[in-house]
């Protein structure tokens, strides 16, 4: 595993609004009073969703008082999980799963649509500041392959003609709308086709 590193600037104070202090003090309240260090995933996550989805350090310190937790500890959990990312990523973070059933599928056509609409580079902003993309590990859409994710939405059953028209939609302020690019319902067979059907007609 790479060592993952905090970005270079960082904002000196960070407080959670009211909307993110109430969700986190609801998932405090769920440990007992001993064990509410436990809640420190779930509150970083917090953090990260309001901040432009990613940490900064005085995040990480704020939850450490608000868990009454060690800074460090704080630190550690969120340098070790590749889920949290430590410098800005823009608005829109885009996510490409390069994973074998993605890669044989044409996962490679959909990083070269992020390359040409966003940045050349990985983990870089675009010039508007608004995305930048990562190839991924398995996101567990397989069987949708290829797919990519932007933010807490998947995308799937994609090729670069595809990639590129929803990128463009987030580029000039758009929502893309999630799911299946070939018109199936989750995960169902192409076609209205039913398998084991055809199976006992046989």
């Amino acid at each position: 595993m790479s060592l993952r590193r905090p970005s270079k600037e960082q904002p000196e104070n960070f407080d959670f609004n009211p909307a993110s202090l109430e969700a986190a003090k609801l998932i405090i309240a769920k440990y007992p009073k001993d064990k509410q260090q436990s809640a420190v995933m779930a509150l970083l996550y917090i953090a990260q969703k309001q901040n432009s989805n990613w940490i900064p350090l005085a995040a990480m310190k704020y939850i450490g008082k608000l868990l009454d937790m060690p800074y460090i500890k704080v630190y550690e959990v969120a340098t070790f999980y590749t889920m949290y990312n430590l410098a800005p990523v823009g608005k829109h973070f885009i996510q490409v799963c390069t994973t074998t059933p993605c890669m044989i599928r044409g996962a490679y056509k959909l990083v070269e649509a992020c390359k040409e609409k966003i940045s050349e580079n990985e983990n870089e902003l675009s010039k508007d500041q608004s995305c930048s993309w990562m190839e991924v590990e398995c996101l567990g859409a397989c069987v949708n392959a290829p797919m990519l994710q932007i933010n807490d939405d998947y995308y799937e059953d994609l090729d670069k003609e595809k990639t590129l028209k929803i990128l463009d939609k987030i580029l000039t302020g758009e929502t893309p709308k999630p799911g299946s690019y070939r018109g199936r319902l989750n995960n169902e067979p192409e076609n209205n086709r039913k398998t084991l059907m055809d199976l006992k007609n046989a």
